[in-house]
């Protein structure tokens, strides 16, 4: 059982094109159903697509691989997912029908903190587990909530690398920027990274929030080039990130540095900005490596050419930590070796096992906490640079002057 809603209603032109099949009104007897409401539609889709295709890619190589044992009875993994249409409110309604009308078994995340945020609530009080690798943000986990799990580091903690690697360049950045969004991941990504810049003794000129899916950088790009900022750290969302670039771009404002929170793992990322995007640095928990292995996919690069042949795009994190949010479920079953969501509860909190997304093993808080790799865009790439505590290749820096470029 293949199904997508929208609004809590079957929406059958989505349904053809995404081919996720027919829907049905009640699960088999050997059925596990895992729900989601996604962003399919909507300003954040580009991203939410993702979560959809890597939980679907996910129960697929599962169930080709002979699906669950649970106490001796085989089972089969199906989906239940619903297009928020990037509207959270309309997202905690949708989680809410999945637990209470169509009683599914296990919940898989959304995208977004300020979502994953409202909608493991719905888990909560329900008490039926939900892993989510779309929400990274502080808050989702400081509330003593026992049923959601998450496969992202923390927020507070995505800049700990690039800040690390500041420190280690010549010359070091003599003020840096620091622009966030004002959702819940962006705020939690410049409260944690505060403290970061002080203790590396890095002066911080400008410190400012911008409203979500702004599309107007200019006033704060000018800020930047009157106050003469060599690093720029930008936490926000894909299309703010495109907008800050391009508009950078027209203004002729050239620090030394720029990193994002995303964007520039994105291959949509790379292609909207061609050659603009050279010299972009970003961080991903997540790279197809051969060293990453699973029982399923075989390895992440394996995992990888599997995504590329089934989407004609390339993953990136949000894709991996999809598949593992799927993996853990399963590994959490098949150990409680039953369906009782306390009980899958409580295997998910001792989850302890590699993946190809990483190792996974929640902390108290239902988070796991993985290194941020800083990456770099060469040669119209995204290029490991440096993993915290030194230099993978050398970094192109200081980037040059668009005039120059």
């Amino acid at each position: 059982m293949h199904t997508l809603l929208r609004d809590g209603l079957p929406c059958a032109a989505l349904a053809l094109a995404l081919s996720l099949g027919s829907p049905a009104s009640q699960a088999a007897d050997n059925e596990i159903v895992l729900g989601a409401s996604v962003q399919l539609t909507g300003p954040v889709a580009n991203t939410g697509r993702y979560y959809k295709d890597a939980y679907q890619l996910a129960v697929d190589q599962i169930n080709r691989k002979g699906g669950i044992q649970v106490g001796g009875k085989k089972y089969t993994l199906a989906l239940k997912i619903y297009d928020n249409q990037s509207d959270v409110n309309l997202s905690v309604r949708q989680y809410t029908q999945l637990v209470s009308k169509d009683k599914v078994n296990f919940l898989l995340g959304p995208f977004a903190s300020n979502f994953a945020l409202a909608d493991s609530a719905v888990s909560e009080k329900y008490q039926v587990p939900m892993v989510q690798g779309g929400g990274a943000s502080d808050q989702i986990f400081s509330r003593g909530f026992k049923y959601v799990f998450g496969t992202l580091a923390p927020a507070s903690n995505y800049f700990g690398s690039t800040i690390a690697m500041l420190k280690q360049l010549k010359p070091v950045p003599a003020q840096v920027a620091l622009l966030y969004a004002d959702d819940a991941f962006d705020v939690s990504v410049a409260k944690g990274t505060r403290p970061l810049l002080e203790k590396a003794g890095l002066k911080t000129s400008i410190d400012e929030r911008y409203s979500s899916n702004a599309s107007d950088f200019n006033t704060l790009l000018s800020q930047i080039k009157a106050k003469q900022a060599d690093a720029v750290l930008v936490a926000g969302h894909e299309t703010e990130i495109l907008n800050f670039i391009r508009q950078a771009k027209s203004l002729d404002v050239s620090p030394k540095l720029y990193s994002f929170t995303v964007g520039v793992p994105s291959e949509d990322f790379r292609k909207a900005l061609g050659a603009d995007a050279e010299y972009a640095f970003g961080m991903t928990a997540w790279l197809p490596s051969e060293t990453q292995k699973d029982e399923w996919f075989g390895d992440a690069a394996q995992f990888a050419k599997a995504w590329g042949a089934q989407y004609r795009y390339e993953p990136d994190y949000h894709a991996a930590s999809g598949v593992a949010d799927v993996e853990a479920i399963v590994k959490a079953i098949e150990k409680a070796g039953t369906l009782d969501p306390k009980a899958v509860r409580d295997a998910l909190a001792a989850s302890d096992f590699q993946s190809l997304y990483g190792h996974i093993a929640f902390a108290d808080n239902g988070q796991i906490n993985l290194d941020q790799v800083v990456i770099q865009v060469q040669n119209g790439k995204p290029a490991a640079v440096f993993d915290g505590s030194k230099f993978l290749r050398d970094a192109k820096y200081p980037m040059p002057d668009w005039s120059k470029r």
